[in-house]
């Protein structure tokens, strides 16, 4: 008899990106053998030879494990997989130090994750600034801390247990914000440096993780702040999403799921059409030509003015929707406005038919 459906399911997500990560971890490895190496003849008595790298023998795949029942079926389904790949399997927990107790919880999680034979496993504590609200905070302290443990590791990925549920709630989010279509796009399969983290669970649902871990006897940790109408993804889950398949029926999830999907390759298009575009649109000197702006599609030009913002120092998690539709009236709607004042010190101002975007 094999495994229940629901340890089934997350064991064949998790061995789809352990093959991509095999085979991407091959192809960086064959570029480094085809590389030119350092010319060893050439080094002179006295002079020390030039160290070739070493190749490890297989790369390395933490888990990131909030002791939650999503994250906890992810890092059951990596121990199991990785036994059967060549690939070395680690996990990592991040203590927020939000709640008392929270490094007894971590500890517990180290515990789980060594008694599943992950190794190396470590719990890391960090320190939750207010910039942004306290979610994003939480969201910037985390990465971080999964940054430095991946680097610090040599990890050559981190799987991250996000469901078809939470893209649902992330794709709402986005909507809410009105932050156009690259939001309502949501998570990404691979994303991060070098697409560093990965999303295993995107296409599985909440249910089929717990279950998972039901049938395997997993003990699970229930995060109070899920249930703290405090935290607005706390609310969309318990009140708002419900709400919408008591109105629209069932399928609501799924639907908005593949809304993310679907999002994600317009956006993706539309991204690689301006980055071709903000070339043409410049002048010898590399300005922005306003009327060759004017002639591009909104959804192009946008993007062309965003890219500009970035570059000239704007922070892109503060360059907002409404920044760019400022900036983008010097095009459309120029009536002798003043500069624009965008994140971090940069302005935008039309001159002489140019649009000039700099730091003050």
């Amino acid at each position: 008899m094999g495994p229940h459906p629901a340890v089934a399911a997350i064991r064949l997500a998790v061995r789809r990106v352990l093959h991509d990560v095999l085979n991407e971890f091959a192809e960086r490895a064959e570029r480094t053998e085809r590389a030119p190496r350092p010319e060893l003849a050439e080094a002179g008595p006295g002079r020390r030879r030039p160290a070739l790298p070493e190749r490890p023998d297989a790369p390395l795949v933490l888990v990131a494990c909030s002791g939650g029942a999503d994250s906890m079926a992810l890092a059951s389904a990596l121990a199991f997989e990785a036994r059967k790949l060549a690939v070395r399997a680690g996990g990592i927990t991040v203590d927020h130090n939000l709640q008392d107790g929270s490094d007894v919880r971590a500890a517990e999680v180290v515990a789980r994750l060594a008694a599943m034979d992950l190794d190396p496993v470590e719990a890391v504590s960090v320190h939750v600034g207010r910039d942004g609200g306290p979610e994003a905070a939480a969201r910037d302290a985390r990465y971080a801390a999964l940054d430095a443990a991946a680097e610090r590791h040599g990890a050559a990925a981190v799987l991250l247990g996000h469901t078809r549920d939470d893209q649902a709630e992330t794709v709402l989010l986005g909507l809410a914000r009105g932050s156009g279509i690259r939001s309502l796009s949501g998570m990404a399969a691979a994303s991060g440096p070098a697409g560093r983290y990965r999303r295993p669970f995107l296409q599985l649902d909440r249910q089929t993780a717990r279950k998972a871990c039901l049938v395997q006897s997993l003990p699970v940790w229930d995060d109070p702040h899920n249930v703290d109408p405090a935290y607005t993804r706390s609310r969309l889950r318990h009140e708002g999403l419900p709400a919408l398949e008591k109105a629209l029926g069932k399928g609501v999830v799924e639907a908005l799921a593949r809304t993310a999907q679907l999002s994600r390759d317009d956006a993706d298009a539309l991204d690689t059409w301006a980055a071709e575009a903000d070339t043409a649109v410049r002048d010898d000197a590399g300005q922005l030509d306003c009327a060759k702006l004017y002639a591009l599609p909104p959804a192009v030009r946008r993007r062309v003015l965003r890219r500009a913002a970035i570059e000239a120092g704007a922070p892109a998690g503060s360059l907002f929707a409404r920044h760019i539709e400022e900036v983008d009236r010097l095009i459309t709607g120029w009536r002798g406005q003043q500069a624009i004042n965008l994140p971090g010190r940069v302005e935008a101002r039309r001159q002489g038919g140019r649009l000039v975007i700099r730091q003050s």
